[in-house]
């Protein structure tokens, strides 16, 4: 499989792109037209410089509003095409773009554009040059491969193929499995982006909004298959309009659409059987049964608040490292780690970014396979000297400077909690409250990353997005998004700030950087949870009134029931599958907390509606304990 991707999918200056674009892996580059005419060197220069970076021109694009032009214009566009192709010889490029007439002086038939591709053909012939032409979702008269395919067939030129373009095809909502009758020697190039799916003008969609393979709504991984079975071999690249890509890292853009092309193909081949597209070998998504284990970094001053807080939930100290200044705190089937030891990892974590998770566990069923599917896509995988009674746990490098270790059924790993700590009864004695395993871990990262937050997750464990919600912050919006796997063992929201002043923007700010800023664990009696936690002397957040009046007049609630919820400071929401009820924690920190929550029946989300009204609360906390309003 060839790899590539446009220059015009990334930010920077020419050398820029190119610099990242090699780091990433990629074997190639389209160059789009813009990109070159505002670069100061030569034609001959830039081909080098291409080459310096081993990579190789796969493309040059676009040339527009060719065919089906009335004299003069037509005579024109053959002039231009010549002095095109001259440059392309100058630079080392073989291959040009030609998309679909957009022009009002255009004229419709297929025989007509036939003919002159054809003409084109033998023009190209002569320098050593195809040509590959592509049916625009918005062209005048030609938007749909199916028309595409029909000129190229007519045009009948071994120099005039066909070039596809997932969005072209998903946008319209042609059937992708139409591409299946075409021969894959006469498909000379193919462009693959994703997009989120948007009813808009599509030159507008086109435009902004497209993003990689895996990313968005449009089944590219049904487009791929369809280009699979013709046979095709040639470059898979990567063409990204995307307003937010342009002003982005350059460097972690095409690390995210590396990644993106190797994540859909492996998805291709394990699921088209035809086809000659070979991709490099990787174990299938992994399956993730449970969160293991939280670890938050701190100092021991620090660490008593959180320890303070932990207990109020119920949980109980139960170990201590053999070697290491860490403790294991344990309630159902949760595990809390509390690390202060003054080296390591943790420890130079918590000098970036103070008190924070640092590390995550995760259940899987081969801990071995699932780094070799990480590494395959590119993550990092992550060792530290291993001290006395300690096990060599896989890890990889996570976003935002975090680890996730993997811990399976083996017979070391699995018996980690009582290899590596020593059993200990400390004396605090709180009331178990009935939590019994994570929900969900909510991470909050800057808008502009939830994408590779997103393809991250997606390409290496087995897991689905939902839809995208708006979080209403008083200072902001804050998107959502959840990742989950198919039983729940696994649920992931990812919280992207727009600024600084939301909740979530103060805790990136103030916390330097992306991270988890709160977890929910589940219970499956919230009412006897609460009793619990007030027996231990847990405060909740405090809610508005007037939620819970609002909360009446929505739901048209039992007042027992809702004087309960009232009492308690829980919210609650409710689909058409189940109930859920939330109960928050008072911040510690910058803005992490926890979160208690119950699932009834089979709803599925994460009480969304609710979100503004514990925005609300946790700020007016915050003024209350002399944090400036944000």
């Amino acid at each position: 499989m060839k790899t590539a991707i446009a220059t015009v999918s990334i930010a920077g200056d020419f050398s820029e792109k190119l610099s990242a674009i090699a780091a990433a892996g990629f074997d190639g580059i389209e160059i789009f037209e813009n990109d070159f005419l505002a670069f100061d060197r030569s034609p001959k220069d830039v081909g080098r410089m291409v080459h310096d970076h081993g990579l190789e021109i796969s493309l040059f694009q676009p040339f527009r509003d060719f065919e089906g032009m009335p004299e003069p214009q037509r005579s024109r566009t053959f002039a231009r095409a010549e002095r095109k192709f001259d440059l392309m010889q100058e630079m080392g490029a073989d291959l040009v773009l030609i998309c679909s007439n957009v022009s009002p002086l255009a004229q419709g038939g297929i025989d007509r554009a036939a003919e002159d591709l054809r003409e084109l053909g033998d023009l190209a012939a002569r320098c050593g040059i195809r040509v590959g032409y592509e049916a625009l979702a918005w062209g005048r008269f030609i938007n749909d491969h199916r028309d595409a395919w029909e000129i190229v067939r007519r045009a009948d030129h071994p120099n005039i193929g066909l070039i596809l373009d997932s969005f072209h095809t998903l946008a319209r909502k042609t059937d992708p499995d139409t591409i299946r009758a075409i021969p894959g020697d006469k498909i000379f190039f193919v462009q693959l982006a994703d997009a989120p799916n948007f009813d808009m003008d599509l030159l507008y969609w086109s435009r902004h909004f497209r993003n990689m393979p895996g990313e968005g709504d449009l089944d590219v991984t049904g487009f791929m298959r369809a280009v699979a079975a013709t046979g095709y071999d040639g470059v898979l690249s990567l063409e990204i309009f995307n307003d937010q890509f342009r002003g982005g890292s350059p460097k972690s853009i095409a690390v995210d659409g590396y990644r993106s092309l190797l994540f859909l193909m492996d998805q291709v081949r394990r699921t088209e059987s035809s086809g000659r597209i070979i991709v490099p070998e990787m174990p299938d998504r992994v399956p993730v049964a449970g969160i293991e284990f939280v670890e938050f970094a701190a100092d021991r001053k620090e660490a008593e608040e959180l320890v303070t807080m932990l207990a109020s939930l119920g949980f109980r100290k139960t170990g201590r490292h053999m070697s290491k200044d860490v403790e294991l705190w344990r309630q159902g089937g949760i595990n809390i780690v509390i690390n202060t030891d003054p080296h390591g990892f943790a420890h130079a974590s918590y000098i970036s970014h103070g008190t924070n998770v640092c590390d995550i566990g995760l259940k899987v069923a081969d801990a071995k396979a699932t780094v070799s599917r990480a590494e395959t896509l590119g993550a990092k995988t992550f060792e530290q000297p291993v001290g006395p009674g300690e096990l060599k746990i896989p890890a990889i490098r996570g976003l935002g400077g975090s680890v996730i270790h993997f811990i399976d059924d083996s017979k070391d790993l699995s018996q980690v909690w009582e290899t590596e700590f020593e059993r200990v009864e400390d004396g605090l004695k709180p009331g178990d409250a009935g939590l019994t395993r994570i929900d969900h871990i909510a991470e909050t990262m800057n808008y502009d990353e939830m994408l590779t937050w997103l393809l991250f997750y997606r390409s290496i464990f087995d897991t689905e997005k939902t839809a995208m919600v708006d979080v209403i912050d008083p200072a902001g919006l804050v998107r959502s998004q959840a990742i989950e796997n198919a039983d729940g063992s696994l649920r992931v929201t990812l919280n992207g700030a727009e600024n600084r002043k939301t909740l979530a923007g103060h805790f990136i700010s103030e916390g330097f950087g992306s991270g988890i800023q709160h977890i929910a664990f589940e219970t499956g009696d919230i009412f006897q949870t609460v009793k619990a936690l007030t027996r231990n002397g847990f405060t909740p957040l405090e809610i508005s009134p007037n939620y819970y009046d609002d909360l009446d007049a929505r739901f048209g609630l039992e007042e027992d029931f809702l004087n309960a919820l009232k009492s308690s400071g829980i919210l609650y929401d409710r689909d058409g599958s189940g109930e859920y009820f939330q109960l928050y924690s008072p911040t510690y920190g910058e803005g992490f907390f926890f979160e208690v929550v119950e699932r009834r029946g089979g709803y599925k989300g994460y009480g969304a509606a609710n979100a503004q009204f514990r925005i609300a609360a946790q700020k007016r906390r915050f003024r209350a304990k002399g944090t400036p309003a944000r």
